[in-house]
């Protein structure tokens, strides 16, 4: 008995602590768990009020920080979208950037996504166009790049306004002189939506692409070099039936930077009296390029030799260019009516007399 006790011993001792061992990690990892599962179940209300707030608001601030507004009135639909103002002129340093804001309004009546991209702008030969978008192509006076948004795409619901940041720009490196883009704000096409059969309930063409442009100078060694190159009625018609009368000014650039030339054209009469006025306001022209204005006399019951006198100032140093045309002013219709109705006074005139005979007293 005596000569066992001491093996009893050991193995009971051995037991006891493979035991305190076993025991040890399960306690650890049975807290573990307990502090995770504790961890995990948070009540609903804390998670409505705290947690989904937070990530809405972060997710917000990160992926679209445009702020929206309603528009006012009473939320009518015109199925269209508006963006404005339609240009901005800044002038930028080297370096130097500024911040500018674009509204777009969605006035679709229902929620849309719309995109931005931007692209450079040219001038053009043809004086009916006053810019050409380059597309992909990089242009002489190139900005787009220079262009930057928070976010290129983003819903806005109908009768809201997203407020966009643009941020614009200059490399150190930038010439001297103009660079000119365009910023063009789309709607996103919905796969599930007919457009064809949207157009016609509403009986009008949607636009879906609506450009803002970008005129950014450059101080520096920069020359100008414009000119009025033509002054004319519309088509060079001289003869008219009556008003109003279109005119056609045709102002050219050969310099690197953008002009805005503006005017007033004066309307007399064949005595010399003036008889009209047009005020011209500053329009653009971009560099190496030709730009037409068509402005309109609204004036009716004209009649007889007219001169139009243009004078239009370049925009610069204060040089002034001027021209006139003359054209006649002649209202078949009415003068017809006149004729005619002399004509019918003068047979009755003539009838009466001669069926009758007037005799004195």
């Amino acid at each position: 008995m005596n000569s066992t006790t001491p093996a009893y011993s050991v193995v009971a001792f051995l037991l006891v602590l493979g035991s305190t061992l076993m025991a040890l990690p399960m306690s650890v990892f049975s807290q573990s768990n307990l502090e995770e599962s504790q961890e995990i179940q948070i009540p609903s209300e804390n998670l409505e009020t705290s947690s989904i707030q937070e990530v809405s608001v972060i997710a917000e601030t990160i992926s679209d920080p445009y702020k929206r507004e309603k528009l006012p009135g009473n939320g009518e639909v015109y199925s269209d979208f508006v963006v404005g103002p339609g240009r901005f002129a800044l002038e930028l340093a080297p370096g130097e950037s500024q911040t500018v804001e674009v509204i777009v309004s969605n006035r679709m009546g229902v929620p849309k996504r719309f995109s931005i991209e931007t692209e450079d702008t040219a001038g053009t030969s043809d004086p009916s166009q006053s810019l050409v978008l380059l597309g992909e192509d990089t242009g002489p006076y190139t900005v787009k790049d220079y262009i930057q948004v928070p976010n290129r795409e983003f819903d806005l619901d109908h009768s809201y306004r997203a407020r966009i940041p643009v941020t614009v720009s200059l490399p150190q490196d930038a010439s001297p002189g103009g660079h000119y883009g365009s910023m063009l704000i789309s709607m996103v096409s919905d796969p599930n939506e007919n457009n064809e059969e949207e157009e016609a309930s509403t009986g009008s063409v949607i636009v879906s692409r609506i450009g803002i442009l970008f005129f950014v100078s450059n101080p520096g060694d920069t020359t100008h070099s414009a000119e009025l190159k033509d002054f004319s009625t519309i088509g060079g018609q001289t003869f008219f039936a009556d008003g109003p009368i279109d005119f056609a000014i045709t102002h050219e650039n050969n310099a690197d930077v953008h002009v805005t030339p503006y005017g007033e054209v004066r309307i007399s009469n064949m005595l010399g009296d003036e008889v009209g006025f047009v005020k011209l306001d500053p329009w653009f022209v971009l560099p190496q390029s030709l730009r037409t204005r068509e402005v309109s006399w609204e004036r009716e019951l004209l009649i007889g030799r007219y001169t139009a006198h243009l004078q239009v100032n370049r925009g610069y140093d204060d040089i002034i260019d001027d021209a006139t045309v003359v054209f006649w002013v002649l209202p078949w219709k009415i003068l017809l009516t006149v004729f005619s109705a002399l004509f019918v006074f003068f047979l009755l005139i003539r009838f009466v007399s001669t069926r009758f005979e007037f005799k004195k007293k």
